[in-house]
């Protein structure tokens, strides 16, 4: 490796160091404004509203640790963190890669980043306000009366993240499918041709990695279907074939508007 090599390498090391200590200050700083206000104790509150909504009049969640009371709270409260600075972090991550993009990849780009976050976000969104109130409510009526329900916050709190990271990955889908047809993996074309295959999948990974109930599978399924849908409608807006067929339609549009031209230029001269 040449020296310019080498102090190339270093420099990109450098920079990467640079941005990840930025994002993590950044995470950092939003996290000590939540510890002050609201505060750990009130966002886990919020977390497990819907929870407790469903659970018997007078009944409370439990911690069965010695510091699960400090740390899961805690831990909450870092996750909100990460998700409100997570804009702030996408941009250190496009200002790290940019610069060796080329243009038409740039302008793809930006666009990418915004709509995955906000497809990310509002599965989380959608997780919270919808499903878990329907998926509580729904175990709750099958709870025997002679027990009484007292979830541990713990355990709580793995199942909200394994639902959150499902959803916010299943939202994922019309991006990930504008991807693979910009790369030129797939044609529009083969992803109707496999829309019957990726509805089976998609119940497959709902029975996998939601509960074993039908509300939260049918939550995840059909949302994940419609989204495959709306994948494929965003799809051909960045097909090449499509673009391609544009183009030519408009070359020809261009050529008959010359043709009808010199043809009146000719019945005037």
């Amino acid at each position: 490796m040449s020296d310019v090599q080498e102090d190339s390498f270093i420099s990109h090391l450098v920079e990467l160091r640079d941005r990840l200590l930025r994002s993590l200050i950044a995470i950092a700083v939003v996290l000590g404004i939540l510890c002050l206000y609201p505060g750990p104790g009130e966002i886990y509150d919020i977390l497990a509203a819907p929870l407790t909504k469903a659970l018997p009049e007078g009944t409370k969640m439990v911690a069965i640790g010695v510091i699960t009371p400090f740390m899961v709270p805690l831990k909450v409260t870092a996750m909100v963190a990460f998700i409100l600075a997570l804009p702030y972090i996408l941009f250190q991550a496009w200002a790290f890669i940019a610069p060796g993009l080329y243009a038409h990849e740039k302008r793809l780009g930006i666009p990418l980043i915004i709509s995955s976050t906000l497809l990310f976000i509002a599965g989380m969104s959608f997780c919270y306000f919808f499903v878990f109130g329907q998926v509580f409510s729904f175990i709750a009526s099958f709870a025997p009366k002679s027990i009484t329900p007292a979830p541990d916050i713990e355990a709580y709190l793995s199942f909200v993240m394994t639902m959150f990271l499902a959803f916010g990955i299943t939202f994922e889908v019309p991006v990930a499918l504008v991807v693979l047809v910009k790369l030129g993996i797939v044609t529009v074309e083969k992803l109707k041709e496999w829309r019957s295959y990726f509805i089976v999948g998609a119940f497959v990974v709902a029975a996998v990695v939601t509960p074993p109930d039908v509300v939260s599978q049918l939550a995840l399924a059909i949302p994940m279907c419609l989204l495959y849908e709306l994948g494929i409608l965003a799809s051909r807006l960045v097909s090449p074939r499509q673009k391609a067929e544009a183009a030519g339609a408009a070359e020809g549009a261009t050529d008959a508007e010359m043709d009808k031209a010199e043809e009146e230029f000719r019945k005037l001269s």
